[in-house]
Order: structure tokens, then sequence, then C-alpha cells
């Protein structure tokens, strides 16, 4: 579990297509404090530490990973929003994530407001009636606030602080995002569906 908070913004150091995609992510963690086997949100995707050094670890992406995912365009040198996995007593400072991408949004329009910029996305329509105005997501691992939903376009309010200290400061229109819809939405739909 996460909590959409990014703690560190990785680099990739390295790819290497093998049975499956190995990444090598440097970070300013330190990496003496990470077991091998933990989890780390990579972007946003639940990923599995295999290997480690000073500064920098491997992980493992699948093919359905890449599949479901805007992991399949990383390339070295791209920077990429991390968090460690929540542990019992930390702060709960954005939502409960899982790491688990239920999609790609598509940046639609960028727009800067005074120091803010404010980002429209277009979400896939399985996907949109799970957003609502003022609600939450999580979108490259970030936890955000919804300001506006029409149909499946949805927008995004970004403060300076967010754009200097996760990858969004970097945001462009036509970039493929990953979408994880909020678990409570996620429940009341489905109750909604059995009623």
């Amino acid at each position: 579990m996460f909590t959409g908070i990014v703690t560190d913004m990785g680099e990739i150091r390295q790819l290497e297509q093998r049975g499956d995609l190995r990444a090598r992510i440097g970070t300013g963690y330190d990496m003496s404090g990470v077991d091998i086997g933990a989890s780390i949100a990579c972007d946003g995707v639940c990923l599995t530490v295999v290997t480690k050094g000073a500064d920098w670890f491997d992980v493992d992406v699948s093919a359905e990973t890449v599949s479901k995912t805007n992991l399949g365009s990383w390339d070295v040198g791209r920077r990429v929003n991390l968090e460690r996995a929540l542990r019992v007593g930390d702060e709960l400072g954005g939502h409960i994530v899982s790491g688990h991408v239920d999609g790609l949004a598509e940046v639609v329009d960028v727009l800067d407001e005074g120091d803010s910029t404010r980002v429209s996305l277009r979400a896939p329509e399985t996907l949109a009636r799970f957003i609502a105005p003022k609600g939450s997501v999580a979108l490259n691992g970030t936890s955000l606030t919804v300001n506006e939903v029409e149909g499946a376009v949805f927008g995004i309010n970004f403060i300076p602080h967010t754009k200097e200290v996760t990858t969004w400061g970097r945001v462009a229109k036509g970039d493929q995002v990953n979408l994880e819809i909020d678990t409570l939405a996620r429940y009341v739909a489905r109750l909604a569906e059995m009623s």
C-alpha cells in the first residue's frame, strides 16, 4: 500500500529486455534500509526490488505490466516518481493507493494559471465513471484531487511544490499517464451495481 505522496524522483539508468523488462533506477533513498523484495511505487506501479546498490535498485517489469501502463515508454534518463511502501504508523497524507494501475489517461490540455498549472486528462471510458469532482485519483503515483469532470475529461491543478518534487513539472499535451482510481470509488460503484 502507498499514499500517493511522492518521496523521491528517480532516474532510469539502464533498461534491459530479458524474459521481462529489467530497469535500474537511480534514487536518493538510503538503500541500506531497503530490503530485496521490498515494494516501491515507480510512476505509480508497485514493483519489487530484485537487486540494489548504494544509490540504485533494479526491478523486473512483466509484459502484462508493460501492456497496461506507460512503463513501456521508459527510456534511459527519464525521471520517475518514487514512493516506498506505507508502514504502520506512517502519516497518510494522500489517499490509499495500491500501486495497481487501472489504465492510461491522456493529457489533453496544459494551461498555466498563475504559478499553478491546470492539466486536463481524458480517462478511458470504462474508468471515467469512477472519477468525481473533489474525489481522489493517483496519476503516475501522485495522489491528486479532481477539480472538475466533464464526460471522460477531468481536470487537476498542480501547485508549484508538486511540480518541483514530482515529474509533473515536465507534463506535456499528449503524455500517457498511469491512472489508478480511488479504491473507495471502485467499491461504492460495485455495491451500487449489486443493489
